[in-house]
C-alpha cells in the first residue's frame, strides 16, 4: 500500500514570512520520507472543516509549480481541481506543464466542484449543478485529447476548441493519469469508469456500496474495474507522543482489506518534520508489502 501526504492547512508558525521556505521543507521531507504523491486542494479560501475562510490558502498550480523545484520522486497533485474554476484547454496545459517541469510526475485530480461561497466571493464561475457535471465530462475528454496529442477540434455542449495543440507533450507515459474525487453513485462513479485511472472516497460507512457501483458501472462500460487505483482519505494524527502510530498503521491495513491501494491524508501539525521520520521508519514499511 502506497501513501500520499495531503497539505490543506497553511496557517503554520510564524506567518506568511515563512510559510513558502517551510511548505517545501514539509513536501521535501515527505518526499524523502517514501510517500507516493503530494496534494492540495483547489480552493482559494479556507473551507470550513479545517477552518474560517481568512485562514491562509494558496493556489493549487502555482503551489504545485513549486513543489515541482523541492521534490524529486512523489506524484503532484490537486485533491482535486474544481472543473468550472479553469477552462480545460487551459487546465490540461497546466498539468502538462506540472509534468514536464517535475520529469514526469503529475497527476490530474478532478471534480465537479461545490463551493459556491468562495466561488461568489470571488467571481468564479459556478453554474448549477447539473451542468457541473456536463462540463466535467467534457472536460475530461479535452484533457484525455490533449494529453494524447490529438490536435483535432472539440465540439461539445459548452466547450468549443478549434485546435487542441499542447505541446511540449506530457512526460508520463502512457499519459498523466486522471484522478476524480467524489462518490456520486449515478454521475460520478460512472466517470470513474469511462475516463478515470483513480478514484478518491471517504472510508465512511457506505465505502464498500460505493466500490460494488463502481464494479457495477465498469460492468457496464466494459471496463476492467481492477485496473482503476482506489484511493481512500486517511487522518495521519500520530499523537502527541506518537501513540498512535499503530492506530494509523491498522486503519491503512483496514483500508487495504477492502481494497484501496493508497491511503491518502493530512498529518496534523506538519511542520514538525521530525513525523515524517516516524513514517520512514515505522508506517511505511509496515504497509509498504500489503
Amino acid at each position: 500500500m502506497k501513501l500520499g501526504l495531503h497539505i490543506s492547512d497553511f496557517t503554520w508558525p510564524e506567518g506568511a514570512p515563512r510559510l513558502g521556505p517551510l511548505f517545501g521543507d514539509i513536501a521535501s521531507a515527505a518526499d524523502e520520507a517514501g510517500f507516493d504523491r503530494i496534494s492540495v486542494m483547489d480552493h482559494v479560501w479556507q473551507i470550513g472543516v479545517i477552518g474560517p475562510p481568512e485562514h491562509d490558502m494558496l493556489e493549487a498550480y502555482t503551489a504545485l509549480g513549486y513543489l515541482a523545484g523541492r521534490t524529486k520522486r512523489a506524484k503532484l497533485l490537486t485533491l482535486v481541481t474544481g472543473v468550472v474554476y479553469r477552462a480545460p484547454g487551459l487546465l490540461a496545459k497546466a498539468v502538462t506543464t506540472l509534468d514536464v517541469l517535475s520529469g514526469g510526475r503529475a497527476m490530474l485530480g478532478i471534480g465537479a466542484a461545490w463551493n459556491e461561497e468562495e466561488s461568489r466571493g470571488l467571481g468564479l464561475f459556478f453554474p448549477p449543478m447539473k451542468e457541473r457535471f456536463e462540463r466535467l465530462e467534457e472536460a475530461l475528454q479535452i484533457c484525455k485529447q490533449m494529453f494524447a496529442g490529438d490536435e483535432t477540434p472539440y465540439h461539445g455542449k459548452h466547450y468549443q476548441l478549434d485546435r487542441l495543440l499542447n505541446h511540449p507533450l506530457p512526460l508520463s507515459k502512457p499519459a498523466i493519469p486522471i484522478l476524480i474525487g467524489g462518490g456520486g453513485e449515478k454521475k460520478t462513479l460512472r466517470f470513474v469508469a469511462q475516463y478515470a485511472d483513480s478514484c478518491n472516497l471517504f472510508p465512511s460507512p457506505e465505502v464498500q456500496h460505493k466500490l460494488d457501483v463502481l464494479k457495477r458501472h465498469c460492468e457496464d462500460v466494459g471496463r476492467d474495474y481492477d485496473s482503476i487505483e482506489k484511493t481512500s482519505t486517511v487522518r495521519f494524527d500520530l499523537g502527541d507522543n506518537n501513540e498512535r502510530v499503530g492506530e494509523t498503521i491498522e486503519e491503512l491495513k483496514r483500508l487495504h482489506s477492502l481494497g484501496f491501494s493508497v491511503g491518502h491524508g493530512g498529518l496534523r501539525q506538519p511542520w514538525d518534520l521530525k513525523k515524517f521520520e516516524i513514517f520512514q521508519k515505522e508506517i511505511i514499511p509496515a504497509v509498504e508489502g500489503l
